[in-house]
């Protein structure tokens, strides 16, 4: 269903303050709506969104929505939500965050990048990489881009590069002409309720691509592989380690400041090709298959490859993905956005790949209960290759500790499991306490999660 938006309507957007819902506000202003919104409190991204004068609320309340005509509604809004509620009794047009996303580049050629994991640095490895070219393109991204300090740009050319949220299945209203699969894993749970049900979703979103257009398709991951099979739309390219990938990562070299790898690239009734030496400032293979999502896509659209190559290396990185902070008593701080045991495997493979002789110390605060408990046990194997786990308080997020869940054993799990020696603190005092007697010498510190965790990671430089 088109939004027919008139440019006297005012748009308010609950839980505003949110890296999605933020970008696309930005977007909207940019095009010529007004625009406003609420949200619990005040953060970065708020801070943002008040420099380009658009009006923020503190808190929800019905009378927010006083003037507003059309409203858009964040995934982690509840249905008791006063403006929610009053927007329903008023009859005002209610869309999530992807419906109206679809409808604002609907007229664009679109490049959406869904998955579970890696969706913000693969949207950003891209937007690096047309950087370097002529084209200027909208990007809505779920993460600050350093290049451009924002998560979200408005472009002058007819090309949208996005990163859907699949957390409440809104992304399949999103119009595809390209489309990157990074991972499908077991998150949004409370959402999906089954793996099943999650693979259906996606299942609908690739077969949208149209003919003109192509899905590129990371194989190393099992339940991508499971997506092949059941696609009505073949009309795709698949990119990873795994030798029968169209697009192939070979000859993977790692170092602590940057990555190297050459691609294979196999294409039907195409004369097969091997570029050498691409270069990004970034660990883990993890993100040399985002990198090498990028590249396909890239090359595939006709950029050229000096073009990609050069926008790889200049890469500027994302906030929040594995960015160094700062240095105490020669220890390395970094601050990561993992916060699912996927993704922390993933970092913590990279980190141990490079540095090798250093003790890894994670930093760890869960975020929501309802996650810990589905995931209970992949949390509990996801430390393996850390040295030590600080554990924080669960960041809740709203949510209530139900009866049957206990913190203190889900802790003692992952000393058993994954063998690493472990301490609790209660606060960033605490923390900076432990930080101050033990942790000195030869040692990488990396915080992890999606709460408040970043933070008190910047907050630490002025407690020790």
């Amino acid at each position: 269903m088109k939004i027919k938006l008139a440019k006297s309507e005012i748009i308010h957007f609950v839980g505003i303050g949110g890296i999605g819902m933020s970008g696309l506000s930005l977007i909207m202003k940019g095009k010529g709506f007004k625009v406003q919104g609420s949200d619990i409190s005040i953060n970065k991204n708020i801070e943002r969104l008040k420099k380009e004068k658009i009006k923020i609320f503190i808190g929800h309340k019905k009378q927010y929505i006083n003037k507003a005509t059309i409203l858009v509604v964040s995934s982690a809004i509840t249905k008791n939500n006063p403006e929610l509620i009053e927007a329903k009794k008023r009859q005002l047009p209610i869309y999530k965050r992807g419906e109206m996303l679809a409808n604002i580049v609907s007229l664009t050629k679109n490049i959406v990048v869904v998955g579970s994991h890696g969706k913000t640095t693969t949207t950003s490895l891209i937007s690096s990489i047309f950087q370097e070219t002529n084209i200027d393109p909208t990007i809505i991204n779920g993460g600050v881009i350093n290049s451009i300090n924002t998560s979200a740009k408005l472009g002058k050319s007819d090309w949208s590069i996005l990163e859907a949220d699949e957390s409440d299945g809104s992304f399949i209203f999103i119009p595809p002409t390209y489309s990157i699969i990074t991972n499908i894993d077991r998150e949004h749970m409370d959402y999906y309720r089954s793996i099943e049900k999650l693979n259906k979703y996606f299942i609908k979103f690739v077969n949208k691509v149209p003919s003109f257009g192509k899905s590129f398709i990371c194989i190393d991951d099992q339940n991508n592989k499971k997506l092949i099979n059941n696609l009505e739309n073949k009309n795709f390219y698949t990119y990873g380690l795994d030798l029968k990938s169209n697009f192939c990562i070979k000859n993977i070299k790692q170092f602590k400041e940057y990555s190297k790898f050459d691609l294979k690239i196999r294409l039907p009734n195409k004369k097969n090709q091997l570029i050498k030496k691409f270069k990004i400032p970034l660990l883990g293979e993890h993100n040399i298959k985002n990198s090498v999502a990028a590249v396909a896509l890239s090359l595939t659209v006709g950029l050229p490859i000096s073009n990609i190559k050069k926008g790889l290396k200049n890469f500027k990185g994302v906030q929040r993905r594995f960015n160094k902070i700062f240095t105490y008593n020669k220890v390395d701080f970094f601050d990561d956005y993992a916060h699912h045991p996927t993704e922390i495997k993933e970092v913590l493979n990279g980190v141990k790949s490079v540095y090798k002789d250093y003790e890894k110390i994670c930093i760890f605060q869960p975020h929501r209960i309802s996650r810990l408990k589905d995931l209970k046990e992949e949390f509990i194997h996801a430390f393996k290759n850390a040295d030590k786990v600080i554990l924080l308080p669960i960041y809740t997020a709203g949510e209530k500790i139900k009866l049957g869940f206990s913190y203190t054993n889900f802790a003692k799990e992952i000393v058993k499991k994954s063998k690493v020696k472990l301490f609790l603190v209660d606060d960033k005092y605490q923390l900076s306490k432990y930080i101050k007697n033990n942790l000195y010498g030869k040692k990488i510190v990396i915080g992890m999660g999606a709460g408040t965790i970043s933070t008190w990671m910047r907050e630490l430089p002025k407690l020790l």
